[in-house]
């Protein structure tokens, strides 16, 4: 569906709790992190510094609970009617930064295939009050 040549994958995971306040600030965070190489190579622009975009992909499984048994539990996991909604949110709070924004298809089986320049990888969250 989606395709991004430079820029960012973002695996977004919505659990319950999750707000409109979290996808702004996760938003708002990705679109200024300073993890691409300048000139020197030091990790310090942002995918909007570097004209990239970002893909976004859904995924529940981020949200998986295996600390239990063999079978992970997702019951951490957002009802898919408002994790839609929050996914949504998200990828309109980065094109609103700017930044061209590519999806994949909601609750859908896909295949996602890139090439990891790096690698980098950070998990962020935005904490409960």
């Amino acid at each position: 569906m989606g395709r991004c040549e430079k820029g960012l994958l973002v695996y977004l995971g919505v659990a319950k709790g999750d707000s409109c306040e979290a996808a702004s600030f996760l938003a708002e965070k990705i679109s200024g992190l300073r993890i691409f190489g300048d000139a020197e190579g030091k990790m310090n622009l942002s995918v909007k510094d570097v004209g990239g975009g970002v893909l976004v992909v859904s995924q529940f499984t981020l949200l998986a609970d295996a600390r239990k048994g063999k079978r992970p539990s997702y019951s951490g996991a957002a009802d898919p009617h408002v994790a839609a909604e929050l996914y949504e949110r998200f990828m309109e709070e980065i094109r609103r930064r700017g930044i061209a924004c590519e999806s994949g298809v909601f609750q859908a089986h896909m295949e996602v295939a890139y090439i990891n320049d790096g690698p980098v990888t950070i998990i962020l969250e935005k904490a409960l009050p």
